[in-house]
Formats: C-alpha cells, sequence, structure tokens
C-alpha cells in the first residue's frame, strides 16, 4: 500500500500532463485511505475518501475542465529551472520538512505505540464498546489543533487554486 501511495506520488509530482497527474492523485488520495485502514484509523480512511477524493478531487477535476485550452496550453510551454532564486523559499521548506520527517522516523520507537500495543492485544479488531469518534473529536480540538488547522489552510489553497484556475480571462 505504500508503495502504491508513494509511487503514485512521486507521478503525480514528476508528470508534465496535467490530466494524468490529476488521475493518479486519485491513486495516492486512496492508496493513503488504505494506509489509515491498515492503522486501524477507519473514521480518518473514510473522512479522507469523502473529503479528499469525494470534493478537493472533483475540484481540482472542474477546475481543469473549466480552464480554457489557451490557459493550459501557455501554463505547459512555460520552461523555468526547477531550483532558482524565486523557488528557494519552497526548497527550504521543504528541506526542513524533510529534516523533521526524518527526524521523526528515526527517534519514534513504533513498537511502543498504545494503539499498536492494543491492537495487537485485541487481535487487529476494534471492539463495538470504544466511541472512537468521541476520541478523535477531543483529540482535534486539544491535541491535534494546530495540524487540523493547517490542513483547513490546505483546503482553502485548493479553493483559491481551483477558482483562479476556472475563471476566464479578459483579452486585449
Amino acid at each position: 500500500m505504500a508503495f502504491i501511495t508513494l509511487g503514485s506520488a512521486v507521478f503525480v509530482a514528476v508528470t508534465k500532463n496535467l490530466v494524468r497527474s490529476i488521475f493518479m492523485f486519485f491513486i495516492t488520495l486512496f492508496g493513503l485511505a488504505g494506509l489509515y485502514i491498515v492503522c486501524l484509523a477507519d473514521f480518518v480512511a473514510i473522512t479522507q475518501i469523502v473529503i479528499y477524493i469525494g470534493g478537493i478531487l472533483v475540484l481540482m477535476l472542474f477546475a481543469f475542465m473549466l480552464s480554457g485550452r489557451d490557459n493550459l496550453n501557455n501554463f505547459l510551454a512555460q520552461r523555468k529551472p526547477f531550483i532558482s532564486v524565486k523557488n528557494l523559499p519552497a526548497v527550504i521548506l521543504v528541506l526542513l520538512f524533510l529534516v523533521v520527517m526524518l527526524n521523526m522516523v528515526v527517534s519514534v520507537d513504533a513498537d511502543n505505540f498504545d494503539w499498536i500495543k492494543k491492537s495487537i492485544a485485541n487481535k487487529n479488531t476494534l471492539l463495538p464498546t470504544e466511541n472512537t469518534t468521541e476520541n478523535i473529536g477531543v483529540n482535534l480540538m486539544t491535541k491535534y489543533l494546530l495540524p487540523f488547522e493547517a490542513i483547513s489552510v490546505l483546503l482553502m489553497v485548493a479553493l483559491v487554486g481551483a477558482a483562479h484556475l476556472s475563471r476566464k480571462e479578459k483579452k486585449v
């Protein structure tokens, strides 16, 4: 599942064809939902499917379909170097995220997570008496408030980007 998710994400980032990129992004989001299911995060997996695949991806498809052919051809015709002074802040930010993620991978002992121990004790099944929605609500508004707000900003950027792509420009 991780190989499919990472492979399709790399394809999305590398390909020049926007249609193929959007459809591979669809595969990436489904793979991510599958990883959530493997981690016994069923609520997050369903939310991933409903919000990202059902909302964001459809919004991206409509933005692509509504944008004019001239705009897309102009976008594809622009050839800029990947690393330039204008892209330096983005490259620095990506490198910082990479350092943080590598630090987490190296320093985290996944065998000692409480949810993994509980999953092994329950033989990877959820009991009907467990109320995961209440736990998710409490954690979203306390411990994970900053990532929750970061995702809302990401959704807003996706909406603004789709609206910008879909608007018609006046010819002079």
